[in-house]
């Protein structure tokens, strides 16, 4: 059975749209309590005539303060997908992923494709194009690398523990580039191999292309750039790539580790929860996130005695991706039978494929 859902709104026009309806001011109203950083804390209006709020702590009012001394938090920026419309797509599972491919890593058969060709940024999957670059470079794995203030991110500000000055080996920052999706251990890489940073971008998209990955583009190599975009089948066949290096399975599967930085020692965890999960079996695996990409995951793992490869892209809540990887396992579980070894070839059922595409979404 295939179904072929097309979606028309391009990237152009949604963004259009988004930019002719602004957002209109709504009058103030109550506030219930709600929880924060710092205990039961909330700020309430006090009513629309009123020009101070109330600042509440374990429903006692501690202070008064004026309106103008309250920082309201702006709307989440949509994604690109968002913004072309990927996100009214339908699919049998629900998945809140807009763009999803399900395929047999052996047999290249596609299980589940939504938008599969859709090109959106694709944020710190980047990580696992530079890992497999890092990786068939033959780098000494020992060699001492140093953050400078080159590997500051000036794309999106966002923080790392990581200070300027700070020394690992080359696999450590391989390590937590890959486990824990450290932007600058991954920009660092970039900047030690041989003919500095352009040089590498260059060898990323070499690669992509020697794979046949047609609708991919790098422009750096952490993530951060919404510039760095890619379709789901071309990410299908990079994870495909990726998962012969034993190395990038390894570290991308790590749960935690562990570096000694100075006389500190820092702790770090895998940004993928499943993989601690006793329902997986995870060879290979990594998320990104940035506000123009929406959430994202790409995993190989073994589903009813299959070797699959699973990507996700574009997922508007903070869980939801790993919602659809759930989604997806429950699916493959209920439909195929479990792969046992025979004498004879049993008769297994035909697995339905569900196709819903959608035009190329480009920047």
């Amino acid at each position: 059975m295939v179904l072929v859902v097309t979606v028309s709104v391009p990237l152009a026009a949604g963004a259009a749209a988004a930019k002719s309806h602004p957002v209109k001011k709504k009058p103030a109203v109550s506030a219930k309590a709600a929880p924060s950083a710092k205990g039961r804390a909330v700020v309430a209006r006090t009513g629309a005539s009123k020009r101070s709020v109330a600042v509440l702590r374990k429903g006692r009012q501690v202070a008064v303060r004026s309106r103008a001394a309250v920082v309201h938090a702006e709307p989440a920026r949509a994604s690109f997908g968002q913004l072309s419309g990927l996100h009214g797509t339908t699919d049998p599972l629900d998945l809140k992923s807009s763009v999803a491919l399900v395929l047999d890593q052996d047999t290249n058969e596609v299980l589940f494709s939504k938008n599969s060709q859709a090109v959106l940024p694709i944020a710190s999957i980047t990580k696992l194009m530079t890992a497999v670059v890092v990786t068939e470079a033959h780098l000494p794995l020992d060699e001492i690398l140093t953050v400078s203030q080159d590997d500051v991110d000036t794309e999106k500000g966002s923080r790392s523990r990581l200070a300027v000055g700070t020394s690992l080996t080359r696999e450590e920052m391989l390590h937590l580039a890959l486990m824990s999706s450290e932007n600058r251990a991954a920009h660092a890489l970039g900047r030690y191999y041989p003919g500095g940073l352009p040089a590498f971008v260059s060898a990323m998209n070499h690669k992509a292309a020697e794979l046949g990955m047609s609708d991919t583009r790098y422009v750096e190599p952490t993530g951060l750039s919404s510039r760095n975009q890619s379709s789901a089948r071309d990410l299908a066949t990079l994870v495909k790539h990726a998962h012969g290096h034993q190395i990038i399975r390894d570290l991308s599967t790590s749960l935690e580790y562990q570096v000694a930085v100075g006389q500190r020692q820092l702790q770090y965890h895998n940004t993928n929860g499943l993989v601690k999960n006793p329902e997986w079996e995870i060879g290979l695996q990594k998320t990104g996130y940035i506000s123009e990409a929406g959430r994202c995951l790409v995993m190989q793992a073994k589903l009813a005695g299959r070797q699959v490869i699973m990507v996700f892209l574009d997922s508007a809540g903070r869980y939801s991706r790993i919602g659809d990887a759930e989604r997806v396992r429950k699916w493959i579980n209920e439909t195929l039978p479990v792969a046992h070894p025979v004498t004879a070839a049993p008769h297994v059922p035909v697995l339905p494929t569900v196709t819903l595409t959608a035009p190329k979404v480009t920047s």
